[in-house]
């Protein structure tokens, strides 16, 4: 039997969560290849799209694939959303929403989403989030079991308050921490819990 190859990562603002470019559509993206010499084989464990950052998994092996993408395992984000978010709007993400995808509309499923005050520090984004004369921003944490395209983005946008920069901080069991942007470790297993 093979030996399987996994890695923790910090995706940085700005790449995709692939490895090669589709049909030269993307030609100047920036893909995950470039942070680290990867072994044949490796895909990303989910996705997080060009504008998100944070917490990736990597594995050559297909069933630590199926059982990070079931809903057995949660998913944490920070989130900082456009204006000063308020407990009617949390309650409506707590409780699920309608949100648009190409199917058609979708209810998200019930989650756990509180406000962060104080407000999380990370290191500043390739590119500047907004100017804050533009109004005050908050910082909300969302915690999920599914993961629908863009879903996050899509909750926030529902309830009034645009996502501005989202981070995935948490998989399971494994947490971002203090792994820098960019960074990548390789590690012997990728032990998930549900929670």
């Amino acid at each position: 039997m093979s030996e399987h190859h996994h890695f923790i990562i910090h995706k940085p603002f700005g790449y995709l969560s692939q490895f090669v470019n589709n049909q030269n559509r993307r030609r100047n993206k920036k893909l995950l290849g470039t942070l680290y010499d990867f072994p044949e084989g490796v895909m990303s464990i989910g996705r997080l799209d060009e504008k998100s950052e944070g917490l990736l998994l990597l594995t050559t092996d297909g069933i630590v694939s199926a059982q990070v993408r079931s809903k057995k395992i949660e998913k944490e984000y920070f989130v900082q959303v456009d204006g000063q978010i308020n407990e009617s709007a949390i309650l409506k993400l707590q409780q699920g929403i309608s949100i648009s995808l190409k199917s058609g509309m979708y209810r998200t499923l019930p989650c756990k989403a509180r406000k962060l005050d104080p407000a999380p520090v990370f290191e500043a984004r390739s590119k500047k989030v907004r100017h804050e004369r533009h109004g005050p921003t908050s910082w909300i944490s969302i915690t999920l079991r599914e993961g629908k395209f863009r879903q996050i983005r899509k909750m926030t946008a529902v309830v009034g308050f645009p996502t501005l920069r989202l981070i995935r901080v948490r998989i399971g069991n494994i947490k971002l921490n203090d792994l820098a942007s960019g960074q990548v470790i390789k590690v012997d297993t990728l032990e998930l819990s549900g929670n």
